[in-house]
């Protein structure tokens, strides 16, 4: 909710209602895997605007198999000749999977266009499209959601600081992201004509505050699970069935093979 900042969430709760939550991710994943529905979620917003944390929390306990996430790496030489959507395509779910986009098509509306990595033309052709592209997608029956994370550039920059100072999470900048902090406004500027031209009926977008990670986190999982139709599928019946009787095996002598060395003895 935007207005006045509220209160940071404390762990505990945050904690018991994301292992609920993440529970119905669950049961959202077995109603797509036997309905044999398709999911496509996006997540977008500025660097350090916590997708990729609320990405990495919806995965959490899903099946690979079923949910897997896009996060496609700069396009090849090759790619770059092709119709702009095309190598999005290829990655769209097909019946009984979920795809969550950290980042999407949505990169020529925002970091191309602003760090001109694309032409104006490509650009406003993409805002042309795009529209017709989601609606195209929603007509053959995806389940499309897009998110769009939004944090103010005081948090941007602490979050920016803290993973310069912690080598566990240095691998999370980039001289381009460092670099959006002097952009800031041209991505405001960007990011509104991006929502003007693509916040369809078909598809629209939704805006998650996340100066506090752990409100976004919760407030978009949520979000998604009222939005999609699911209902509970009763679990298939499974039995462990009881060991069979020996037949004589023997295990070969250990020295026979090579052991990871012991590295807890020493602690």
């Amino acid at each position: 909710m935007a207005g006045k900042k509220a209160a940071k969430l404390p762990r505990v709760v945050y904690e018991n209602e994301l292992l609920r939550l993440q529970t119905e991710l669950v049961k959202l994943q077995e109603w797509v895997r036997t309905e044999g529905a398709r999911l496509v979620v996006v997540f977008e917003g500025r660097d350090a605007a916590g997708k990729g944390g609320t990405i990495k929390r919806v995965a959490e306990h899903l099946n690979p198999r079923v949910a897997r996430i896009a996060a496609l790496p700069k396009p090849t030489e090759r790619e770059r000749t092709q119709w702009y959507f095309q190598r999005y395509v290829e990655h769209l779910p097909a019946a009984g999977e979920i795809v969550l986009f950290d980042r999407s098509w949505y990169n020529r509306a925002g970091v191309e266009h602003v760090m001109g990595f694309c032409t104006k033309e490509e650009h406003q052709l993409f805002l042309r499209q795009c529209p017709i592209f989601e609606r195209m997608l929603v007509e053959d029956g995806i389940l499309l959601r897009k998110y769009w994370f939004s944090v103010s550039d005081t948090e941007q920059q602490e979050r920016f600081r803290r993973r310069l100072e912690d080598p566990l999470r240095q691998w999370k900048l980039s001289p381009m992201d460092l670099e959006s902090i002097t952009h800031w406004e041209a991505y405001s500027r960007a990011k509104d004509e991006m929502m003007v031209h693509t916040d369809i009926a078909e598809a629209p977008w939704f805006v998650v505050e996340s100066d506090d990670k752990r409100r976004a986190r919760l407030n978009m999982i949520a979000h998604l699970l009222g939005s999609v139709p699911y209902h509970e599928v009763p679990p298939q019946v499974l039995r462990l069935p009881p060991r069979p009787p020996s037949t004589g095996y023997e295990r070969p002598p250990r020295d026979l093979q090579t052991y990871v060395p012991d590295h807890t003895a020493g602690l």
